[in-house]
Protein backbone atom coordinates (compact mmCIF):
# COMPACT_ATOMS: atom_id res chain seq x y z
CA UNK A 1 0.00 0.00 0.00
CA UNK A 2 2.43 2.52 1.09
CA UNK A 3 6.39 2.09 0.49
CA UNK A 4 9.44 4.48 1.41
CA UNK A 5 12.92 4.10 2.74
CA UNK A 6 12.55 0.09 3.15
CA UNK A 7 8.99 0.65 5.65
CA UNK A 8 5.69 -0.52 3.83
CA UNK A 9 2.25 -0.90 5.07
CA UNK A 10 0.05 -3.56 3.97
CA UNK A 11 -3.57 -3.85 4.40
CA UNK A 12 -5.80 -7.48 4.93
CA UNK A 13 -9.19 -7.79 5.28
CA UNK A 14 -9.10 -11.17 6.91
CA UNK A 15 -6.73 -13.10 9.14
CA UNK A 16 -6.89 -16.12 6.21
CA UNK A 17 -5.22 -13.60 3.80
CA UNK A 18 -1.84 -13.21 6.14
CA UNK A 19 1.71 -13.88 4.67
CA UNK A 20 3.48 -16.55 6.92
CA UNK A 21 5.72 -14.07 8.91
CA UNK A 22 2.48 -12.03 9.79
CA UNK A 23 1.06 -15.20 11.09
CA UNK A 24 3.98 -16.43 13.08
CA UNK A 25 3.87 -12.57 14.78
CA UNK A 26 0.15 -12.78 15.72
CA UNK A 27 0.58 -16.08 16.94
CA UNK A 28 3.05 -14.90 19.65
CA UNK A 29 0.25 -12.20 20.61
CA UNK A 30 -1.80 -15.09 20.78
CA UNK A 31 -0.01 -16.57 23.54
CA UNK A 32 -0.57 -13.71 25.71
CA UNK A 33 -4.46 -14.02 24.98
CA UNK A 34 -6.53 -15.61 22.42
CA UNK A 35 -8.14 -12.40 22.07
CA UNK A 36 -5.32 -10.85 20.01
CA UNK A 37 -5.24 -13.81 17.67
CA UNK A 38 -6.64 -14.83 14.75
CA UNK A 39 -8.84 -17.16 16.00
CA UNK A 40 -11.17 -14.95 17.73
CA UNK A 41 -10.68 -12.43 14.84
CA UNK A 42 -11.92 -14.60 12.46
CA UNK A 43 -15.20 -15.48 14.66
CA UNK A 44 -15.27 -11.43 15.78
CA UNK A 45 -15.81 -10.70 11.52
CA UNK A 46 -18.11 -13.69 10.77
CA UNK A 47 -20.75 -13.15 13.22
CA UNK A 48 -20.19 -9.55 13.94
CA UNK A 49 -18.62 -7.49 11.49
CA UNK A 50 -19.24 -9.45 7.77
CA UNK A 51 -20.70 -7.00 6.30
CA UNK A 52 -18.02 -4.28 7.44
CA UNK A 53 -16.09 -3.16 4.64
CA UNK A 54 -14.27 -0.86 7.14
CA UNK A 55 -11.75 -3.84 8.55
CA UNK A 56 -8.38 -4.20 8.41
CA UNK A 57 -5.37 -5.87 9.36
CA UNK A 58 -2.23 -3.08 8.70
CA UNK A 59 0.66 -4.60 8.94
CA UNK A 60 4.17 -2.65 8.95
CA UNK A 61 6.74 -4.08 7.14
CA UNK A 62 10.44 -2.63 7.81
CA UNK A 63 13.32 -4.38 5.96
CA UNK A 64 11.03 -6.79 4.74
CA UNK A 65 9.88 -8.40 7.89
CA UNK A 66 6.40 -7.65 9.82
CA UNK A 67 7.29 -5.38 12.95
CA UNK A 68 3.50 -4.33 13.66
CA UNK A 69 -0.19 -5.62 13.13
CA UNK A 70 -2.67 -3.30 13.29
CA UNK A 71 -6.49 -4.75 13.40
CA UNK A 72 -8.93 -2.41 13.54
CA UNK A 73 -11.95 -0.70 11.49
CA UNK A 74 -12.83 2.89 9.63
CA UNK A 75 -16.28 4.42 10.10
CA UNK A 76 -17.04 7.21 7.91
CA UNK A 77 -18.99 10.02 9.65
CA UNK A 78 -21.27 12.32 8.20
CA UNK A 79 -17.93 14.84 9.54
CA UNK A 80 -14.83 13.17 9.13
CA UNK A 81 -13.30 9.38 9.65
CA UNK A 82 -13.00 7.32 12.74
CA UNK A 83 -10.40 4.68 12.97
CA UNK A 84 -11.27 2.35 16.29
CA UNK A 85 -9.60 -0.92 17.18
CA UNK A 86 -11.04 -3.89 16.02
CA UNK A 87 -12.91 -4.78 19.38
CA UNK A 88 -16.68 -4.79 20.92
CA UNK A 89 -19.06 -5.35 23.68
CA UNK A 90 -17.31 -9.13 23.93
CA UNK A 91 -13.66 -8.19 23.68
CA UNK A 92 -11.91 -7.89 26.94
CA UNK A 93 -8.40 -7.09 26.19
CA UNK A 94 -7.09 -5.47 22.56
CA UNK A 95 -3.89 -4.55 21.64
CA UNK A 96 -1.79 -4.07 18.52
CA UNK A 97 0.50 -6.48 17.49
CA UNK A 98 4.52 -4.65 17.92
CA UNK A 99 7.56 -6.52 17.74
CA UNK A 100 10.12 -6.02 20.13
CA UNK A 101 12.29 -3.54 18.48
CA UNK A 102 9.71 -1.09 17.29
CA UNK A 103 9.90 2.40 18.11
CA UNK A 104 7.26 5.21 18.76
CA UNK A 105 8.53 6.87 15.99
CA UNK A 106 8.17 3.60 13.87
CA UNK A 107 4.59 3.53 14.90
CA UNK A 108 3.94 7.10 13.69
CA UNK A 109 4.99 5.76 10.13
CA UNK A 110 2.18 3.68 10.21
CA UNK A 111 -0.36 5.87 11.50
CA UNK A 112 0.77 8.27 9.15
CA UNK A 113 0.16 5.54 6.04
CA UNK A 114 -2.61 4.31 7.54
CA UNK A 115 -4.21 8.34 7.13
CA UNK A 116 -3.00 9.11 3.88
CA UNK A 117 -4.72 5.54 2.37
CA UNK A 118 -8.32 7.12 4.09
CA UNK A 119 -7.09 10.40 2.96
CA UNK A 120 -7.52 12.47 6.61
CA UNK A 121 -9.02 10.50 10.52
CA UNK A 122 -10.23 12.83 12.91
CA UNK A 123 -10.77 10.34 15.41
CA UNK A 124 -8.45 7.12 16.83
CA UNK A 125 -9.93 4.96 19.35
CA UNK A 126 -8.03 1.73 20.99
CA UNK A 127 -9.75 -0.42 23.84
CA UNK A 128 -9.67 -2.04 26.38
CA UNK A 129 -5.86 -2.42 27.12
CA UNK A 130 -3.71 -2.90 29.38
CA UNK A 131 -1.94 0.43 30.44
CA UNK A 132 1.16 -1.16 32.07
CA UNK A 133 1.73 -3.08 28.45
CA UNK A 134 4.63 -1.78 25.74
CA UNK A 135 2.00 -1.04 23.41
CA UNK A 136 -0.06 1.09 25.45
CA UNK A 137 2.73 3.39 25.90
CA UNK A 138 4.47 3.38 22.71
CA UNK A 139 0.78 4.26 21.16
CA UNK A 140 0.47 6.93 23.31
CA UNK A 141 3.56 8.58 22.42
CA UNK A 142 3.73 7.87 19.15
CA UNK A 143 -0.18 9.73 18.69
CA UNK A 144 1.57 12.94 20.27
CA UNK A 145 4.45 13.06 17.99
CA UNK A 146 2.19 12.40 14.97
CA UNK A 147 0.25 15.42 16.07
CA UNK A 148 -2.77 13.86 17.61
CA UNK A 149 -3.92 14.63 21.05
CA UNK A 150 -3.96 11.34 23.12
CA UNK A 151 -6.11 11.12 26.57
CA UNK A 152 -6.07 7.66 27.98
CA UNK A 153 -9.55 6.60 29.91
CA UNK A 154 -10.74 3.64 32.72
CA UNK A 155 -12.38 1.32 30.97
CA UNK A 156 -13.47 -1.63 33.48
CA UNK A 157 -11.51 -3.54 36.28
CA UNK A 158 -10.04 -7.18 36.01
CA UNK A 159 -10.35 -9.48 38.47
CA UNK A 160 -8.10 -12.76 38.44
CA UNK A 161 -5.64 -15.55 40.07
CA UNK A 162 -2.47 -16.33 40.50
CA UNK A 163 -2.74 -19.68 41.50
CA UNK A 164 -1.12 -20.13 44.78
CA UNK A 165 -0.44 -24.30 43.96
CA UNK A 166 -2.68 -26.53 44.05
CA UNK A 167 -6.69 -26.78 44.52
CA UNK A 168 -6.64 -27.88 48.25
CA UNK A 169 -4.61 -24.28 48.77
CA UNK A 170 -6.57 -22.48 46.91
CA UNK A 171 -9.72 -23.97 48.01
CA UNK A 172 -8.78 -23.20 51.85
CA UNK A 173 -8.28 -19.72 51.21
CA UNK A 174 -11.75 -19.16 50.27
CA UNK A 175 -14.40 -17.79 52.76
CA UNK A 176 -16.28 -19.95 54.78
CA UNK A 177 -19.21 -18.74 53.63
CA UNK A 178 -18.35 -19.22 50.10
CA UNK A 179 -16.58 -23.34 50.96
CA UNK A 180 -20.02 -23.75 52.90
CA UNK A 181 -22.14 -23.23 50.34
CA UNK A 182 -20.68 -24.83 47.49
CA UNK A 183 -21.14 -27.66 49.67
CA UNK A 184 -24.14 -27.78 50.46
CA UNK A 185 -25.03 -27.15 47.61
CA UNK A 186 -23.29 -29.93 46.00
CA UNK A 187 -24.86 -32.60 48.49
CA UNK A 188 -28.46 -30.68 47.53
CA UNK A 189 -28.00 -31.66 43.86
CA UNK A 190 -27.12 -34.95 44.07
CA UNK A 191 -29.43 -35.48 46.45
CA UNK A 192 -32.48 -34.43 43.94
CA UNK A 193 -30.62 -36.14 40.45
CA UNK A 194 -28.48 -32.70 40.05
CA UNK A 195 -25.15 -33.45 37.70
CA UNK A 196 -22.39 -31.96 36.52
CA UNK A 197 -20.72 -31.99 33.04
CA UNK A 198 -17.53 -31.13 31.60
CA UNK A 199 -17.35 -30.88 27.39
CA UNK A 200 -14.73 -30.13 25.58
CA UNK A 201 -15.77 -30.87 21.71
CA UNK A 202 -17.03 -33.98 20.52
CA UNK A 203 -20.83 -34.78 18.84
CA UNK A 204 -22.17 -33.76 22.13
CA UNK A 205 -21.11 -30.02 21.62
CA UNK A 206 -23.98 -28.88 19.60
CA UNK A 207 -26.77 -30.26 22.12
CA UNK A 208 -24.46 -28.25 24.81
CA UNK A 209 -24.88 -25.18 22.62
CA UNK A 210 -28.32 -25.36 22.48
CA UNK A 211 -28.39 -26.06 26.48
CA UNK A 212 -26.37 -22.85 27.66
CA UNK A 213 -28.46 -20.75 25.20
CA UNK A 214 -31.75 -22.19 27.02
CA UNK A 215 -29.66 -21.16 30.32
CA UNK A 216 -29.14 -18.17 29.31
CA UNK A 217 -32.49 -17.22 27.91
CA UNK A 218 -33.60 -17.97 31.33
CA UNK A 219 -31.22 -16.34 33.28
CA UNK A 220 -31.21 -12.52 34.15
CA UNK A 221 -28.72 -11.48 31.44
CA UNK A 222 -30.21 -9.20 28.57
CA UNK A 223 -30.32 -11.11 25.25
CA UNK A 224 -26.88 -11.27 22.86
CA UNK A 225 -26.41 -8.49 20.77
CA UNK A 226 -24.88 -10.89 18.24
CA UNK A 227 -26.32 -14.06 18.56
CA UNK A 228 -23.81 -16.02 16.96
CA UNK A 229 -20.81 -14.90 18.28
CA UNK A 230 -20.75 -17.15 21.82
CA UNK A 231 -21.72 -20.25 19.27
CA UNK A 232 -19.19 -19.40 16.75
CA UNK A 233 -16.30 -18.78 19.57
CA UNK A 234 -17.21 -22.21 21.47
CA UNK A 235 -16.89 -24.02 18.08
CA UNK A 236 -13.83 -22.71 17.42
CA UNK A 237 -12.12 -22.95 20.54
CA UNK A 238 -13.49 -26.78 20.70
CA UNK A 239 -11.68 -26.90 17.67
CA UNK A 240 -8.60 -25.62 19.35
CA UNK A 241 -8.36 -28.36 22.16
CA UNK A 242 -9.35 -24.99 24.20
CA UNK A 243 -13.09 -25.63 25.30
CA UNK A 244 -14.30 -25.86 29.15
CA UNK A 245 -18.05 -25.56 28.72
CA UNK A 246 -19.00 -26.46 31.77
CA UNK A 247 -23.39 -27.52 32.60
CA UNK A 248 -25.23 -28.09 35.62
CA UNK A 249 -28.57 -30.04 35.15
CA UNK A 250 -31.00 -31.05 37.71
CA UNK A 251 -33.17 -34.40 36.81
CA UNK A 252 -31.69 -33.39 33.20
CA UNK A 253 -33.05 -29.88 32.75
CA UNK A 254 -29.64 -27.47 32.43
CA UNK A 255 -29.77 -24.76 35.21
CA UNK A 256 -26.46 -23.03 34.52
CA UNK A 257 -23.89 -23.12 32.68
CA UNK A 258 -20.16 -21.84 31.89
CA UNK A 259 -18.14 -21.05 29.05
CA UNK A 260 -14.38 -20.87 29.97
CA UNK A 261 -11.07 -21.03 27.71
CA UNK A 262 -7.79 -22.67 28.24
CA UNK A 263 -4.74 -21.84 26.70
CA UNK A 264 -1.01 -21.00 27.42
CA UNK A 265 -1.51 -22.20 30.90
CA UNK A 266 -4.21 -19.68 31.29
CA UNK A 267 -8.14 -19.65 31.89
CA UNK A 268 -10.22 -17.28 31.02
CA UNK A 269 -13.97 -17.36 32.24
CA UNK A 270 -15.86 -16.06 29.48
CA UNK A 271 -19.14 -16.31 29.74
CA UNK A 272 -21.35 -17.60 32.41
CA UNK A 273 -25.37 -18.13 33.61
CA UNK A 274 -27.90 -19.86 35.48
CA UNK A 275 -31.44 -20.42 35.59
CA UNK A 276 -33.29 -17.87 37.71
CA UNK A 277 -36.11 -20.52 38.63
CA UNK A 278 -33.25 -22.13 40.35
CA UNK A 279 -31.53 -19.53 41.71
CA UNK A 280 -31.52 -21.27 45.22
CA UNK A 281 -29.80 -24.19 44.47
CA UNK A 282 -26.26 -21.92 44.38
CA UNK A 283 -25.93 -23.52 40.56
CA UNK A 284 -23.44 -20.51 39.34
CA UNK A 285 -21.19 -21.08 42.52
CA UNK A 286 -21.44 -24.66 42.41
CA UNK A 287 -20.02 -24.72 38.40
CA UNK A 288 -17.51 -22.31 39.48
CA UNK A 289 -15.89 -24.65 41.89
CA UNK A 290 -16.33 -27.02 40.24
CA UNK A 291 -14.43 -25.37 37.02
CA UNK A 292 -11.83 -23.91 39.05
CA UNK A 293 -10.84 -27.63 40.58
CA UNK A 294 -10.67 -29.21 36.67
CA UNK A 295 -8.61 -26.13 35.38
CA UNK A 296 -6.29 -25.95 38.61
CA UNK A 297 -5.81 -29.62 39.00
CA UNK A 298 -5.77 -30.77 35.14
CA UNK A 299 -5.09 -28.12 33.14
CA UNK A 300 -2.18 -27.16 35.59
CA UNK A 301 -3.39 -23.13 34.98
CA UNK A 302 -1.26 -20.73 36.45
CA UNK A 303 -3.88 -18.03 36.12
CA UNK A 304 -7.58 -17.60 35.96
CA UNK A 305 -8.98 -14.34 34.76
CA UNK A 306 -12.42 -13.13 35.07
CA UNK A 307 -11.94 -11.29 32.06
CA UNK A 308 -14.41 -8.27 32.46
CA UNK A 309 -15.81 -5.83 35.67
CA UNK A 310 -15.73 -5.24 39.06
CA UNK A 311 -18.74 -7.55 40.04
CA UNK A 312 -18.53 -8.11 44.13
CA UNK A 313 -18.44 -11.95 43.28
CA UNK A 314 -15.45 -11.88 42.02
CA UNK A 315 -13.30 -10.66 44.85
CA UNK A 316 -14.56 -13.92 46.65
CA UNK A 317 -12.88 -16.05 43.65
CA UNK A 318 -10.15 -14.05 42.74
CA UNK A 319 -6.66 -12.95 44.57
CA UNK A 320 -6.17 -9.94 42.11
CA UNK A 321 -7.31 -6.80 40.52
CA UNK A 322 -6.50 -4.46 37.22
CA UNK A 323 -6.99 -1.88 35.30
CA UNK A 324 -8.16 -1.94 31.21
CA UNK A 325 -7.84 1.53 29.81
CA UNK A 326 -8.55 2.66 26.27
CA UNK A 327 -7.23 5.67 24.46
CA UNK A 328 -9.01 8.39 22.43
CA UNK A 329 -6.90 10.52 20.33
CA UNK A 330 -8.15 13.29 18.33
CA UNK A 331 -6.82 15.17 15.15
CA UNK A 332 -7.22 18.97 15.44
CA UNK A 333 -6.50 19.51 12.19
CA UNK A 334 -9.87 18.08 11.18
CA UNK A 335 -13.48 19.70 12.35
CA UNK A 336 -14.34 16.45 13.68
CA UNK A 337 -11.12 16.14 15.70
CA UNK A 338 -11.26 19.68 16.78
CA UNK A 339 -14.73 19.58 18.42
CA UNK A 340 -13.61 16.06 20.25
CA UNK A 341 -10.94 17.34 21.74
CA UNK A 342 -12.83 20.53 22.43
CA UNK A 343 -15.53 18.13 24.05
CA UNK A 344 -12.86 15.98 26.00
CA UNK A 345 -11.37 18.85 27.53
CA UNK A 346 -14.29 20.79 28.89
CA UNK A 347 -15.33 17.15 30.04
CA UNK A 348 -12.67 16.77 31.68
CA UNK A 349 -12.69 20.10 33.12
CA UNK A 350 -15.90 19.48 34.98
CA UNK A 351 -15.07 16.21 36.21
CA UNK A 352 -11.79 17.64 37.92
CA UNK A 353 -14.12 20.38 39.07
CA UNK A 354 -17.03 18.52 40.41
CA UNK A 355 -14.26 16.38 42.56
CA UNK A 356 -12.55 18.96 43.77
CA UNK A 357 -15.79 20.43 45.15
CA UNK A 358 -16.79 16.69 46.48
CA UNK A 359 -13.56 16.50 48.16
CA UNK A 360 -13.42 20.18 49.69
CA UNK A 361 -16.75 19.47 52.27
CA UNK A 362 -14.61 16.48 53.73
CA UNK A 363 -11.71 17.82 53.67
CA UNK A 364 -13.81 20.58 55.84
CA UNK A 365 -14.70 18.21 57.92
CA UNK A 366 -11.17 16.51 58.59
CA UNK A 367 -9.64 19.73 59.99
CA UNK A 368 -12.85 20.70 61.70
CA UNK A 369 -12.20 17.30 63.63
CA UNK A 370 -8.08 17.79 63.69
CA UNK A 371 -8.80 21.36 65.45
CA UNK A 372 -11.64 19.58 68.20
CA UNK A 373 -8.69 17.14 68.85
Amino acid sequence: MVSSQGWRIEAYVHPDDFHQDVKRLVEGAEARSIQLGAVWYKNLIQTVYSSDKGVAFYTLRGDGFPMAVMPVRVCNGRFGKVLESLSNYYSSIYSPVFSDTLEARDVVRFLDGIRDEHGSISILRFDPMDPESPEFRILMDALRMGGYAPFPFFCFGNWYLEVPGDWAAYWADREGILRNTVKRMERKLQKEGGALELVTGGAELEQTIEDFNQVYAASWKHPEPYPHFIPGLVRACADQGWLRLGIVRLRGIPIAAQVWIVAHGRAEIYKLAYHEDYKSYAPGKVLSAFLMRHVIENDRVSQVDYLTGDDPYKKSWMSNRRERWGIVAYNPRTPLGLTGLIREGLGRLAKRLVSGLRRKPALQIADQAAGQS
